[in-house]
Formats: structure tokens, C-alpha cells, sequence
């Protein structure tokens, strides 16, 4: 069994990662788990645990679902919390102008439900993990810096491909594996 998800990776840059920066800082006391740069990514669809066998199909799925759909921008803008200030539980980036990330997300499910595998029932979110929760004990001041950046646009990201990934979790942290990348034209 192999843990799987499927993204588009994004390589942090200029205000994205001074913006990363200054909130790993002004949080420094807190119990946040941070993603570390290297594996920042978007998440298309995570589908946990899966036969080695299924990853031939996978491939087949995301090759026929990415190789006509086109390459496009997407526009990271602001920054978030999952559940809420009280009980924060994910911290994020959000994208603006996510139309054709919704559309390739569609597309790529419909592939994955036709061919047997389970996807989250939850609506697609398009964002950017910063870090996990554990607990915060001065949520003003999380509320002021994520207030600082909620609207901020922090970088263009071209997308012109997708990766299927195997995430090993290790007691570093996870390391994110590409077993196989799909061009978008």
C-alpha cells in the first residue's frame, strides 16, 4: 500500500514566502505544525492508502484526464484558518480566480469515481497548507497577522502540470514522492 494524493506543486517565491516568513515568526510561540517549503503544494484529491497494483490506473486516469485540458495561472491572494479563530485548526493561503483549478478537479474525479476509487465527499477548497493547529493560546494576535495578509495577493503560479505523489511519513516530517508527472497540453 502506498499513501497517495494527487496536486500541483508551487514553488514559494518573493512575497509568498516574506509573507510565510513573517507568520512562522509572529506565531513562533504557538503549537503550529509548518509545512516546509519544499512541500508546498495544492491538493487535487487525497486518496489515502492504495494498492500498488492501482497505480498503473491512476496513471492511466490522470494522463487521459490532464493531456488536452491546457496550462493556466492561478493567483495566491490572502491567507486563512480552517474552523475557526476560537478552534483554528489549518492554516492556508487562498486562490483567487480558481475557475480552471475547480474544472481540472472535477475532471480528474469524475476519473477517479468511474474507475472505483474513493474521494472526499467535502466541496473542493482550493488552498495552500501553511501549517496544522495544534493550539494557539493569543488568537488577537493570529487574528491580527492573519488580518495583515487577507487580501494580499502573493504570487502568480503557473500551472502546467499535475503530480501524482506518495506521501512516506516520516518522524521528520513527510517526504513527498512524484511517481509520475502529467502535462496539462
Amino acid at each position: 500500500m502506498k499513501r497517495i494524493f494527487i496536486a500541483v506543486k508551487v514553488n514559494p517565491e518573493g512575497e509568498l514566502l516574506r509573507m510565510f516568513s513573517t507568520l512562522k515568526a509572529t506565531l513562533d510561540s504557538e503549537k503550529i505544525k509548518w509545512v516546509d517549503t519544499a512541500n508546498i503544494h495544492l491538493t487535487l484529491s487525497f486518496l489515502g492508502d492504495i494498492e500498488e497494483k492501482r497505480i498503473g490506473i491512476l496513471s492511466r486516469i490522470l494522463s487521459d484526464s490532464c493531456s488536452w485540458f491546457g496550462d493556466f495561472d492561478i493567483n495566491l491572494t490572502g491567507t486563512g484558518i480552517f474552523k475557526n479563530l476560537r478552534d483554528p485548526k489549518v492554516l492556508w493561503v487562498g486562490i483567487r480566480s480558481a475557475e480552471k483549478l475547480i474544472q481540472l478537479n472535477e475532471i480528474i474525479s469524475e476519473g477517479l469515481k468511474i474507475n472505483g476509487f474513493k474521494i472526499e465527499e467535502r466541496k473542493f477548497i482550493p488552498h495552500l497548507t501553511l501549517g496544522r493547529v495544534k493550539s494557539v493560546s493569543n488568537t488577537e494576535n493570529l487574528k491580527l497577522v492573519l488580518e495583515k495578509y487577507r487580501d494580499q495577493q502573493l504570487q502568480i503560479v503557473h500551472v502546467n502540470e499535475v503530480i501524482l505523489f506518495e506521501s512516506i511519513l516520516m518522524q521528520s516530517g513527510p517526504l513527498y514522492k512524484a511517481l509520475g508527472r502529467f502535462d496539462l497540453s
